[in-house]
């Protein structure tokens, strides 16, 4: 049996990239469901300049993938998809219990709910 595994601070900071190669954001964070100690989600960085004015994003783990070999990470989600996605601002995370705003997250993105 093969087993990968990759520290959670080698993936901050990491450009996220659509299926078309364009450069959509950056991982920001992985949130860990401490009760079986799996990724829940990514907290992703996008749009914005230079800091100012970027929204952040919770993308289900199971949709990102991870391309080791160029340091980034994979999602099948354009730009303009992403706009419409339920996201945050820097300054207000949502609570880590907040099942209304995880279940909207995981109903946009047609991600199967870590927590089922």
């Amino acid at each position: 049996m093969k087993v990968s595994t990759l520290s959670a601070s080698t993936l901050s900071g990491n450009e996220v990239k659509n299926h078309l190669d364009e450069s959509i954001g950056y991982i920001k964070d992985l949130m860990i469901n401490l009760r079986d100690g799996s990724i829940a989600y990514a907290v992703m960085s996008f749009g914005g300049f230079l800091g100012l004015g970027e929204k952040l994003f919770a993308i289900p783990w199971s949709r990102i993938k991870v391309n080791q070999r160029d340091r980034c990470c994979i999602v099948d989600m354009s730009s303009e998809y992403l706009e419409n996605a339920p996201g945050f601002d820097k300054e207000n995370w949502p609570k880590s219990d907040n099942m209304t705003y995880l279940q909207k997250v995981y109903d946009y993105h047609d991600a199967a709910p870590f927590w089922s």
